[in-house]
């Protein structure tokens, strides 16, 4: 017993989650199963650290296994041996911090995707209970797809930010220019037609993607 016992504790230590056989109600041997980390994930982590993103794995898996596939995937802070009800709180707990993307597939993952700013479900096979609770719904698996899709957000962001300021702008210039007879009528209706077509130029960059580097 005490020597799988140890088998256990290594076949834990290498992020496998482990099925003890019985043989007459003795366990006689031990089994190591375990899902393959995607191979873009460390660099996932990497991308959306140099973003300014901090990265929390929950999972339900026992916290041995937890830490061994968080410490090749890069991940420090990490929660394991979690039920659906304590990813939820987990979630709102991070929340207390700042904003919280979750990013989920499974069942277990629903709760915590609806309790998150913002629920992102990974893959149209995900299960029907995350994708109808999440915000958003990836039809792809890569995710390389997250760090693209936060950086196509701040960029949308940052033109309407821009959109905002140069119509208040060039609101703030006109009034006076018009009560005070420095620009006619025809002027300031032009003005404010050329400023129009350039905001909605401007706007449609919002729509435009950047293509990965390969």
């Amino acid at each position: 017993a005490g020597f799988l016992g140890d088998q256990v504790a290594g076949l834990e230590e290498q992020g496998m989650t482990v099925v003890i056989v019985h043989r007459d109600g003795e366990p006689v041997a031990a089994i190591g199963v375990r899902d393959e980390l995607r191979p873009e994930v460390p660099e996932v982590v990497r991308t959306l650290a140099t973003q300014g993103i901090g990265v929390t794995m929950l999972t339900g898996d026992n916290a041995r296994t937890a830490r061994a596939l968080a410490a090749h995937a890069g991940i420090d802070d990490v929660r394991a041996e979690l039920r659906p009800e304590d990813k939820a709180a987990a979630i709102a707990e991070l929340g207390a911090k700042g904003p919280v993307a979750m990013i989920g597939d499974g069942i277990n993952d629903a709760p915590a995707l609806a309790a998150a700013d913002i629920g992102i479900a990974m893959g149209a096979t995900g299960s029907d209970a995350a994708i109808e609770s999440a915000d958003v719904a990836f039809t792809g698996h890569d995710l390389r797809l997250l760090p693209r899709a936060f950086a196509h957000a701040r960029r949308g962001r940052h033109i309407i930010n821009q959109n905002i300021i140069l119509s208040l702008l060039i609101i703030t210039a006109l009034l006076p220019l018009a009560l005070f007879g420095v620009l006619g009528l025809a002027a300031v209706v032009l003005v404010h037609e050329i400023a129009e077509v350039i905001v909605i130029l401007n706007g449609l960059r919002a729509a435009s993607t950047r293509k990965a580097s390969t």
